[in-house]
């Protein structure tokens, strides 16, 4: 075995324990634990799932900032959270809360871990606003369930890079990638089963980047996530990593002139919505 493959199998060890529950998964906060549940209860009112949400100011910051934003326009925009929690519904509110959630939850114990979260945070927030910009010409009511099934596609990512939590064995750029491909799907699994979240969310995680998988007849939430991963990977240059638009199940899917492209293969709607991607992408952020 070569040193390089010694180092990997370190690193696989690691994640391998916390797979095989000998080391603590990423847990949901507290806080989102207390609104998951006053939103299961189907008695729940606005002004208890107010006082809930008011314990987390930057959550209720953010909720006020997306209902205000691009997705929501209305010709009286939310003054309260109140006012916020009436205009996105039960189940909106739930998602940004765990969008929220996601990020706040994996502790950056160096540098070097930060790092690696930036980059890979910087990724999901693109496909996410991608497929949420996507949602609704694509036939889709909700940008918020694209948005956040993006998210969780790659939870497991976020998962791997929690499994080192001593500065001195943070892995290369390069070795985090591998493990990634390796266990990050998997991990994903995990950690979604562990959080309870809707069995279609978990379908996402399988079905994620398998751009010619059977998928149905209909275009559903998978192939809204595939298209925002596709552009997503081709926005960092990687479009020799990826098959021609053609070849993917989603895209199969689409009627003129949904199906138009641009001149370097992508899909034309994303092009021609990248300011609204770009802002998505900022509220995530």
């Amino acid at each position: 075995m070569s040193a390089a493959e010694s180092d990997y199998s370190i690193y696989r060890k690691v994640v391998t324990q916390l797979m095989n529950g000998e080391e603590q998964l990423p847990s949901l906060p507290m806080i989102t634990l207390d609104i998951r549940r006053a939103l299961a209860d189907p008695n729940v009112t606005v002004a208890r799932l107010k006082q809930v949400i008011s314990k987390d100011p930057a959550l209720s910051a953010l909720l006020m900032k997306h209902a205000s934003s691009i997705m929501f326009r209305s010709s009286q925009p939310p003054k309260t959270l109140e006012d916020v929690i009436r205009m996105l519904g039960l189940q909106e509110v739930d998602r940004v809360t765990l969008v929220h959630s996601l990020k706040s939850l994996f502790t950056l114990h160096s540098a070097a871990h930060k790092q690696l979260f930036i980059g890979v945070w910087g990724r999901l927030t693109r496909q996410a606003a991608i497929s949420a910009v996507l949602a609704r010409p694509l036939g889709f009511s909700s940008p918020d369930h694209a948005m956040l099934a993006s998210l969780l596609c790659d939870v497991g990512e976020l998962a791997v890079l929690s499994a080192f939590k001593d500065a001195s064995q943070v892995p290369t750029p390069e070795v985090y990638a591998r493990l990634c491909r390796e266990y990050g799907q998997s991990l994903g699994v995990i950690v979604l089963q562990k959080w309870s979240v809707d069995q279609g969310y978990i379908e996402v995680v399988r079905g994620a980047r398998r751009w010619d998988a059977d998928s149905g007849g209909r275009l559903g939430l998978i192939d809204l996530v595939n298209l925002g991963l596709y552009h997503a990977q081709r926005d960092e240059g990687r479009v020799t990593q990826l098959p021609a638009i053609d070849q993917l199940a989603a895209y199969r899917k689409l009627t003129p002139p949904l199906d138009s492209l641009d001149a370097g293969g992508g899909l034309a709607l994303v092009g021609a919505q990248q300011d609204a991607i770009q802002r998505m992408a900022s509220l995530l952020r």
